[in-house]
């Protein structure tokens, strides 16, 4: 059930921006987020998706989260939610989002998503990073701007969560040293690249299939970075269709090698793992930094 300072304020919004005659008919909660209360509603003519939770609890997340979004559905190179309203309600910060009716994936589907998220990495920067810092799940992410990815990298992401799992007892001091091993030889390790606008967090819980067969994007960490972190990404857990890397290889060739860095750029999302959900992480990580130092 909503929050009534949010039901109300959003039955303001319907009446007084969109016309409605009515506010909110119905809601029904929807399962699988971890961080936020998330709802789909009904109203007179529309179906809207919300996510809310404590303002105080992570400051300016869904701000971040909006403006993600919409970076990534500007580009118009793969089906993002329009970002409809947010605002802050009494002690709750909300998100409305564009609610996407899931379907089930044609044959093409992989082939689809894997050129599209190409098409997305072209977009480019002058710089590594975003103009604002943001989240990946309920990890602050700073983004601060670097014109070298190997620096940014340490700067903006190893470096801050290494420290954060050391203070937490989630690492001990060798772990730390080898870490800084890493950091001091990732400009031999990693290929240079021009920035890519990135999804930041695209694993298979954050993708849907829609009611017309496209791939849908959600819950982004955006900045811009070195693309082989998305592909990182998709294969920690479980890994997509091999038709979703050829697909993309015929798009957007990626650097030889990529296949063997895979695990080098699983790094940083493994942090993020051992700060959300404990030492069972830190077995992953010190196998894969005894393999590159």
């Amino acid at each position: 059930m909503i929050p009534a300072s949010i039901h109300e304020q959003i039955n303001h919004w319907l009446l007084t921006e969109l016309g409605e005659t009515k506010g909110i008919s119905s809601s029904k909660v929807i399962s699988g987020g971890c961080i936020n209360d998330c709802l789909s509603i009904k109203t007179e003519n529309y179906t809207f998706f919300i996510k809310y939770n404590f303002s105080d609890k992570f400051p300016g997340m869904f701000d971040a989260e909006a403006k993600g979004l919409e970076l990534l559905r500007y580009t118009g190179c793969i089906r993002i939610p329009k970002v409809i309203y947010r605002g802050t309600s009494g002690i709750y910060s909300f998100l409305l989002l564009e609610f996407i009716e899931e379907g089930r994936q044609p044959a093409y589907f992989w082939e689809a998503f894997g050129k599209n998220l190409a098409k997305l990495h072209k977009t480019s920067h002058t710089y590594f990073g975003l103009d604002h810092d943001n989240y990946i799940g309920s990890i602050p992410q700073k983004n601060h701007a670097h014109l070298a990815w190997d620096e940014f990298l340490a700067e903006q992401r190893l470096l801050p969560l290494v420290k954060q799992s050391f203070d937490y007892k989630l690492l001990n001091a060798e772990d730390v040293r080898s870490f800084d091993r890493f950091i001091g030889n990732l400009r031999n390790l990693l290929p240079g690249e021009i920035p890519s606008l990135l999804h930041g967090d695209l694993w298979s819980g954050n993708f849907l299939v829609t009611s017309e067969g496209e791939v849908c994007l959600i819950d982004p960490a955006v900045y811009f970075g070195h693309r082989e972190m998305d592909i990182a990404m998709t294969k920690l857990f479980g890994g997509f269709s091999p038709e979703f890397y050829q697909s993309y290889n015929q798009e957007y060739p990626l650097e030889k090698g990529w296949e063997k860095r895979v695990e080098i750029n699983q790094l940083y999302p493994l942090l993020v793992h051992l700060l959300l959900f404990g030492a069972a992480y830190a077995g992953q990580i010190r196998r894969i930094l005894k393999l590159v130092i």
